[in-house]
């Protein structure tokens, strides 16, 4: 188990540098110049020349890329003489970082809290940025997670118990209606159907946050109504793939010989379908469910921008439209190592709920 682990979090490392790596040539390829996005169009050349070496952006792009990894990596090369790099790590300073080994009088090897820079926008950390986008974006992602296994396994297994009826075939049409729809239609047509032409008998918001701070700005109000449409729209799709998986995986083990011999020994279909056929379904639908789930922390972009939900994806277009790079690249940091996450938990579940999955 403990070399399975290790050899999982080597290749997760790997996938994060290659992410990293190709948003930041990504970055560099694309036409744009951050220092004037930042100063406006106005500024004088001066200015902005000033601005490109203070953010180090007059470098050629392979001392650029090395000197980002150097500062995101947790073990890197430090310059004990020249502190600006590390000062906005944390309220410590640069004293956030311990000496491992020295070179030289100007290069030592430390071990320190990554450091993904400051926001060329705002100027605040984009480690404490996502700190207060990330919760959001995670609660949206869960609740939508949860609907859609919830209400997608029941109707699966519904589905499949009432093969051909009317139950079946609604749920195979609502199914197809649901995997079609991209998210960013689904949450237009459901934000301007129930809040805009239902919203007075819904009482639903277009937009808005689960805290709210009421008119005077005295207190923050939690509103779990502004969590309803978000959550039904980027539900929506994951709810189709599970009914269907949940389905045809349920209908698979129902012929099964073990099953006949279950019903030859008297047992109930009631025990014969949660005891044995719908725990033997659930592998493909954990799978479905896990990566749905690594899916929605990225997929919220568009969904979060609609019904302005101050999370991840809604900072991140943000960043986009301002050519925030640092923040940008932030946020792709912090999707990918939730998705090499969820895929490693999702490994274990799997030998939990079959044991025919072994772990070695």
């Amino acid at each position: 188990m403990l070399k399975y682990l290790l050899k999982k979090i080597l290749y997760s490392i790997l996938i994060i540098w290659g992410v990293v790596t190709l948003i930041f040539l990504l970055f560099n390829l694309v036409p744009g110049d951050p220092a004037r996005m930042m100063m406006g169009q106005r500024t004088d050349s001066a200015s902005i020349a000033a601005v490109r070496k203070d953010l180090g952006l007059d470098k050629p792009v392979y001392i650029q890329y090395l000197k980002y990894i150097n500062d995101l990596s947790p073990i890197s090369i430090h310059n004990p003489r020249s502190k600006k790099s590390y000062i906005f790590i944390s309220k410590k300073t640069y004293s956030n970082y311990k000496k491992v080994f020295r070179f030289s009088k100007s290069r030592i090897l430390v071990l320190k809290a990554p450091y993904m820079r400051r926001s060329y926008q705002s100027q605040k950390t984009v480690s404490s940025i996502i700190g207060e986008t990330l919760p959001n974006t995670f609660i949206l992602a869960f609740t939508s997670m949860i609907f859609a296994t919830i209400i997608g396994i029941g109707l699966g297994v519904i589905s499949a118990i009432k093969k051909d009826k009317f139950i079946d075939r609604f749920s195979l049409a609502f199914s197809a209606i649901g995997m079609s729809l991209p998210s960013f239609f689904a949450a237009i047509l459901i934000g301007w159907l129930f809040a805009f032409v239902l919203g007075k008998y819904t009482g639903l918001n277009l937009t808005g946050n689960l805290w709210v701070v009421d008119d005077l700005g005295e207190g923050v109000h939690l509103q779990l109504k502004n969590l309803i449409l978000p959550t039904l729209t980027l539900g929506l799709r994951p709810l189709s793939i599970v009914t269907q998986l949940t389905r045809s995986s349920l209908l698979e083990t129902l012929s099964q010989d073990y099953i006949r011999t279950a019903k030859a020994k008297g047992l109930s279909f009631p025990k014969i379908l949660w005891r044995h056929a719908l725990r033997n379904s659930l592998n493909p639908v954990v799978t479905a469910i896990s990566g749905w789930f690594a899916s929605l922390m990225a997929g919220v972009i568009f969904v979060e921008y609609i019904f302005g939900w101050k999370g991840l994806g809604y900072v991140m277009v943000n960043a986009l439209t301002s050519y925030d790079v640092p923040l940008v690249i932030g946020c792709v940091i912090a999707i990918s190592i939730i998705f090499v996450i969820v895929n490693l938990l999702v490994d274990l579940v799997y030998g939990i709920l079959d044991p025919r999955v072994k772990i070695s």
